[in-house]
């Protein structure tokens, strides 16, 4: 069993939920990133979602498109992204760790390091960092069989996002490629857009899981502890990402991580606390 999967387990049996962070690496700066993922585990959450920095992102709005463009200034890709895990797996081997992004890095990635013909090398690379799952945006479940199989083969789970627009032939397709969890994309639009409709979602998981056996995180729009616990309520996980880079954007050096921690600290507080 992955470590995905170990921890949702657990949190199932103690009827609790994720809380399940996203940071571009690389953001604020350059060498912050695994200080920062430590303090998000030590102010309660249970996954961590890493953005891979790209320059042509096309599911991410503003907030977190000014994140990528940031850490890509200081350099950070895929290879400095897999040293980051490296680092925060010295101390910590137990804490999921998800890489979200877009297929051109990766695919750049198995060109330059692997060998003539081979497609694994970033998900050996990757396995070996002590990564635990992968989300890319543009891969969408009919063209990435032999994905999800080199993936598996590594131990990686693969993540796939649904929307309130998906059919239930693409939940399906979803629900047999899919491990780890399915992120449900809980609004039309790019990151940050749009207010929550918490109705909706919780119309929304049942048909999901109807198609997918795997948990169900809800993301885009949660940006309080408030909106957090609602969502808790309804889903297996709850996803937080624009919030967060806004809270850090522009904090000294030696606050991003106290920040970060006391938000998601009150976060992870309101969702332990539905009754």
């Amino acid at each position: 069993m992955s470590r995905i999967a170990t921890t949702l387990s657990q949190l199932k049996a103690e009827g609790r939920q994720a809380l399940i962070p996203y940071v571009t690496a690389g953001f604020p700066f350059a060498d912050v990133t695994p200080e920062l993922m430590h303090a998000m585990v030590q102010a309660g959450s249970d996954i961590i979602e890493l953005g891979v920095p790209f320059s042509d992102p096309m599911a991410d709005g503003p907030v977190i498109q000014k994140a990528g463009e940031k850490a890509l200034t200081f350099g950070i890709g895929l290879t400095q992204v897999l040293e980051m895990v490296r680092t925060f797996r010295q101390t910590d081997t137990t804490t999921p760790v998800v890489l979200m992004g877009y297929a051109n890095p990766v695919e750049r990635y198995d060109l330059k390091h692997g060998k003539a013909g081979e497609t694994s090398a970033f998900a050996r690379d990757a396995a070996a960092a002590g990564v635990d799952g992968v989300l890319i945006v543009d891969y969408p479940p009919e063209e990435c069989e032999q994905f999800a199989a080199t993936l598996k083969a590594h131990g990686l789970d693969l993540i796939f996002l649904l929307a309130p627009t998906s059919t239930p032939q693409r939940m399906d397709l979803v629900g047999r490629l899919a491990s780890g969890y399915v992120y449900y994309v809980s609004l039309k639009g790019v990151t940050g857009s749009g207010a929550l409709d918490i109705t909706s979602v919780a119309e929304a998981l049942p048909r999901i899981r109807q198609h997918v056996s795997v948990p169900v995180g809800v993301g885009f729009g949660i940006r309080d502890a408030a909106t957090a616990q609602a969502i808790g309520q309804v889903a297996d996980a709850v996803v937080i990402g624009t919030k967060i880079i806004q809270l850090l954007d522009n904090e000294p050096r030696d606050r991003v991580a106290p920040v970060a921690a006391e938000f998601l600290a009150g976060v992870r507080a309101a969702m332990d606390n539905r009754a």
